[in-house]
């Protein structure tokens, strides 16, 4: 379980503090998988990134089955299990697709010996894409957005993770790849011993949700079912005033 209490954070700009997280507490359980969903700019990267550690809290304490892992860099909550898919993802110079995914597998495996080599190309098949036209492609520039953004979620996938955060899956992804990715979030939640986090105002994603949990202005501001959240959506949709509200969950005009 993933406990955080009292996180707060805040950014320095040159003219003020601004403050970005209030006073988060909640409890991840293990192998739940929750939607956090709410209105842009309401914290819900930044919250993703403190539990990665990229974000230190500016005050709160995190931790991960009873251990403190506050003052812990990235890559050691990485060798505790816990992985995030960035809602940006970041493209390296000199490194094809195939390299990226075997450093990825080759981490897990460390101390594994008799495990199995992960199947690179069915990991790349989880996410839409064909092996043979990406696995010798470079990890760079010449990649798309949603094309990088669907290979760091294969890379994510190829681990073991006690804990995955994936921010904005869908962003840059195709209707084809995302109706796969979202397979592939459901098969993941069904048989791995994984909690999932992710980040989205999607009903497909939402329906997936054990919990959902919405934050804005820093704040959680409920934690609530998929059911409760998918009947305000279609309330929305089904507005009678002659507008095009958006079916996005806090979204705002």
């Amino acid at each position: 379980m993933l406990e955080l209490r009292g996180i707060s954070y805040y950014a320095e700009t040159r003219n003020e503090t601004v403050r970005i997280l209030d006073d988060i507490n909640i409890k991840f359980e293990d192998r739940k998988l929750y939607v956090i969903t709410g209105p842009n700019g309401g914290g819900k990267s930044s919250l993703a990134r403190i539990i990665m550690g990229i974000n230190r809290p500016t005050a709160g304490r995190l931790s991960l089955d009873g251990e403190d892992i506050t003052d812990l860099d990235i890559t050691s909550r990485a060798r505790l299990g816990i992985g995030y898919a960035f809602q940006n993802p970041p493209r390296f110079k000199g490194i094809n697709v195939k390299q990226l995914l075997d450093i990825s597998v080759q981490s897990e495996q460390v101390g594994q010996t008799d495990k199995k080599a992960c199947d690179t190309c069915a990991l790349l098949n989880n996410v839409g894409l064909c092996a043979s036209e990406y696995l010798h492609r470079d990890a760079d520039t010449s990649l798309s957005g949603g094309e990088m953004k669907r290979i760091e979620i294969a890379s994510i996938l190829s681990r073991n993770l006690k804990f995955a955060v994936f921010d904005e899956p869908e962003a840059g992804i195709d209707l084809w790849s995302f109706a796969k990715l979202a397979e592939t979030f459901e098969n993941m939640h069904r048989t791995r011993n994984t909690t999932i986090v992710i980040i989205s105002h999607q009903e497909r994603i939402l329906e997936l949700a054990d919990e959902v949990i919405v934050i804005s202005g820093g704040k959680i501001e409920e934690v609530t079912t998929k059911q409760k959240i998918l009947a305000e959506i279609t309330h929305t949709s089904d507005c009678s005033c002659g507008t095009d509200c958006g079916k996005g969950v806090g979204m705002n005009a």
